[in-house]
């Protein structure tokens, strides 16, 4: 019971460190959600103008996801099941940050870092998938959905552990990313969404 209450803290502490917010804080002395969407993840740091940042943002949010799911790994070794569950504590961290009062991001990266720690495969299919939808397309947002919508299907292929919680984990995490888009999905469907790029910020 200890090494699942500590995994789970862990990754939920380092899930809610909000790199974009802090970054932009910092080197810019903005409230990164007084800009543009109001997110705090790297798509709005970089349409804010801080490119940079919004590298950083990227690496940082990826990063502390990936550490949160090695850490449960290393404090109890071969338990699957409490990896899946690190990643969906760092995951509900980021989206649900307790230093920002759980207004958080939307997880994208953050879930691309769990998804390299528990199947590297899995991971760069998805990937694979957001890169064509958003070379088709220039929409992050729709990207983002399609990925994380095609992850359970390679994460149940490539993984052979497929219990309760490795099953649940994997369909959660995607859910969670392609809910808190719904603001970006009514814009798709009505034709307002913005590509990346575009000079127009959305709300």
């Amino acid at each position: 019971m200890i090494p699942w209450l500590l995994s789970i803290s862990l990754a939920y502490l380092l899930g809610s460190i909000p790199f974009g917010y802090v970054l932009v804080k910092i080197f810019r002395k903005q409230d990164i959600r007084a800009t543009g969407s109001g997110n705090i993840g790297a798509t709005n740091v970089a349409r804010s103008g801080a490119k940079g940042l919004a590298i950083a943002t990227l690496l940082l949010d990826l990063g502390k996801a990936f550490v949160a799911v090695k850490i449960a790994q290393h404090i109890l070794p071969g338990n699957y099941d409490l990896a899946v569950a690190a990643a969906v504590a760092a995951i509900l961290g980021h989206v649900f940050p307790i230093w920002l009062r759980f207004h958080g991001g939307k997880g994208v990266a953050s879930a691309l870092g769990v998804f390299l720690a528990l199947s590297w495969p899995s991971a760069l299919a998805a990937l694979a998938v957001f890169v064509v939808i958003f070379a088709l397309t220039r929409y992050v947002s729709l990207a983002s959905i399609i990925a994380a919508a095609a992850f359970p299907a390679f994460g149940l292929y490539f993984v052979p552990t497929r219990t309760p919680i490795v099953v649940g984990g994997f369909f959660f995490i995607p859910l969670l990313i392609i809910v808190k888009h719904h603001q970006n999905i009514r814009r798709l469907i009505s034709g307002t969404e913005n590509r990346f790029g575009s000079p127009k910020v959305t709300a």
